[in-house]
């Protein structure tokens, strides 16, 4: 295994553990989001995550690494809801729930290694602000093709755009989790 291909299972490992707690918590109440409801929520994460970046203030607590680690579960939340569809209850079980969860992570791990076999890690040389901003471009694009009814002409479709800000949240939790003070909040 690979430095990167250890780092991404221990950060799915914490991301996937918060997941499941908050299914105790919560159920499965994501399934009655609808696709572009889930990134809508991405949306407001990279919002936050980007004003943090921009001031090193958050009002209200959430560090680098919350926004980050919610980002990850929303795009598997977001894939799921492809899948599936949304629905009109809590409809599906913790276990099947969570099978999806490690089937998705499973996927972009894969993806991942591909990637960075083909572009040299390239994301290591990146600034944790540069992977921020490529997030908030595929929430851009995701909101662009729901206008055009999810149809693309040369373009990816939804599930690619959830794989990619899943996979650019684990690089970036990976630089966060190696430089633990840019995690740290300032409170005003």
């Amino acid at each position: 295994m690979t430095r990167t291909s250890i780092q991404f299972d221990e950060v799915i490992g914490e991301c996937r553990d918060l997941f499941e707690k908050k299914q105790s918590d919560y159920g499965a109440s994501f399934r009655v989001l609808r696709t572009i409801s889930v990134v809508d929520q991405i949306l407001i994460k990279v919002k936050n995550l980007r004003n943090y970046q921009l001031t090193g203030i958050s009002k209200v607590g959430d560090s680098e690494k919350d926004n980050l680690t919610a980002i990850v579960n929303y795009s598997v939340i977001g894939l799921i809801q492809l899948e599936k569809g949304f629905a009109e209850d809590f409809e599906g079980t913790k276990a099947e729930i969570m099978t999806m969860y490690d089937q998705y992570t499973a996927e972009a791990k894969s993806l991942m290694e591909k990637k960075n076999h083909d572009y040299g890690e390239a994301w290591r040389d990146m600034e944790l602000e540069s992977i921020t901003d490529l997030i908030f471009q595929k929430i851009l694009r995701m909101k662009s093709i729901h206008r055009n009814n999810g149809l693309t002409q040369a373009s990816e479709g939804l599930d690619a755009n959830f794989f990619d800000m899943l996979n650019y949240a684990v690089f970036c939790l990976i630089k966060v989790s190696e430089n633990q003070e840019s995690s740290k909040p300032k409170f005003v």
